[in-house]
């Protein structure tokens, strides 16, 4: 690989921005949550650039595509390169959607020179990565890597009670092919950090050698609905000030275990949600992350010991589901090599990362050799309408992408 090989950066931003254009938001970022209208939309037009650059789709039962770039060896095993063009209901332009641009502007850019691979190149959109529709995230991928089953993935129901299988055949992304039987020589995934790291180091680009593990835990705590006027406070049973206890131990917990440990909340839904009602149900998420197995798994279960401590204090029913996880990933060494080589070559800075969000390379992991390379992205905002990145940042990520991609999959002419 040539350092003066490089992606065309004015097409991949062209190419984000047209995909903005389907599903927007209300202040300039995105709302394309996965099997909705615009999704199917999204879905479409990433099938015309890929036919238009003499790709071979493929879409299997979980409505995860692939786009296939034929190498010289049909034996050979192939790359594979993507992420997820699904979004947060307040999404940004740039999360998941760079990973699976660049990957397509890649094998434009190989077409573009007339380069051939050994191996051949699978650009993927995988379904459901945000889980903000059908929870659990990274869903279609953890299928595809055997830790979820298809029958579990289309029960997941919606919070209009729309399951994921309906909306699949609905939106028409069901595919016949069955889930997870392609192979895998490599995979990659490049993403924007959703962190501060790079951006605060002054570095182009984030060489990801691990990624945190998680547990979401839902917890559905039952007191009694009483007016919020008339009842002594001695004589409530109050699910709301449960789970204020409970968010204020969950960061206890979290604190306790730093370093490289979170917690917290994002999700919580009062029932009858009334401003004079106590509530007589509470139902919420949360979130705990850390790069450290054994310290995982003692949050959660601290957490869930002391939950129930709290509820049964206060007369309050608690119950709790894991509706998430994965264990932390270490990503393979030579492929992380890879990333840091080319990214070296090419004369962009860089450093070592932990992801401290989860991707679908995470599951990935489980049944190929696997990494990810990350761009900086303005005030590690993400998960928001206001995230941004500038198009050099782009440009770098994609090319470093480029590099790792071509090199694993060899070039023969």
């Amino acid at each position: 690989m040539e350092s003066n090989l490089r992606i065309n950066g004015d097409r991949l931003w062209s190419a984000i921005h047209e995909m903005a254009e389907i599903g927007p938001g209300v202040a300039g970022g995105s709302n394309r949550q996965t099997l909705t209208d615009d999704d199917a939309k999204g879905r479409a037009l990433f099938k015309r650039w890929c036919d238009e650059a003499g790709l071979t789709m493929g879409v299997d039962e979980m409505g995860n595509m692939f786009a296939r770039r034929e190498g010289t060896d049909p034996e050979a095993l192939p790359v594979y390169v993507g992420s997820h063009l699904d979004t947060q209901p307040t999404g940004g332009r740039y999360d998941g959607v760079l990973g699976v641009l660049g990957a397509l502007e890649g094998v434009r850019t190989l077409n573009d020179l007339g380069v051939k691979t050994k191996r051949p190149i699978v650009v993927v959109n995988w379904t459901n990565e945000e889980g903000a529709r059908f929870a659990p995230a990274m869903l279609a991928s953890g299928v595809f890597a055997g830790a979820l089953t298809v029958d579990y993935a289309y029960a997941r129901k919606d919070p209009e009670g729309k399951t994921f299988g309906e909306e699949l055949e609905r939106i028409g992304w069901k595919g016949e092919e069955k889930v997870g039987e392609r192979k895998m020589h490599a995979y990659y995934e490049l993403h924007i950090e959703q962190g501060p790291i790079l951006e605060a180091e002054g570095k182009d680009i984030g060489v990801v050698t691990h990624c945190q593990g998680l547990w979401w835990l839902e917890f559905t705590l039952t007191g009694k609905e009483a007016h919020t006027g008339s009842t002594p406070m001695a004589m409530r049973v109050n699910a709301g000030l449960a789970m204020a206890r409970i968010l204020e131990m969950v960061q206890k917990v979290a604190m306790d275990a730093q370093p490289n440990a979170v917690g917290g909340v994002g999700q919580a839904n009062f029932s009858p949600n009334s401003r004079n009602v106590l509530p007589g149900k509470v139902v919420f998420t949360v979130d705990i992350r850390t790069v450290d197995q054994e310290k995982l798994d003692g949050m959660r279960a601290r957490i869930e010991k002391e939950a129930a401590a709290i509820c049964k204090e206060l007369g309050v029913g608690c119950e709790v589901e894991a509706v998430g996880h994965f264990d932390p990933v270490t990503f393979t060494p030579d492929l992380v090599k890879t990333v840091r080589a080319a990214a070296e070559r090419l004369g962009y800075s860089h450093m070592d990362l932990v992801s401290g969000a989860g991707h679908d390379a995470c599951w990935a992991a489980k049944v190929a050799p696997t990494t990810m390379v990350m761009c900086p992205c303005v005030d590690g905002l993400s998960h928001n309408e206001a995230e941004d990145i500038s198009k050099e940042w782009a440009e770098a990520g994609a090319n470093v992408l480029f590099h790792a991609v071509v090199e694993t999959a060899e070039i023969v002419s």
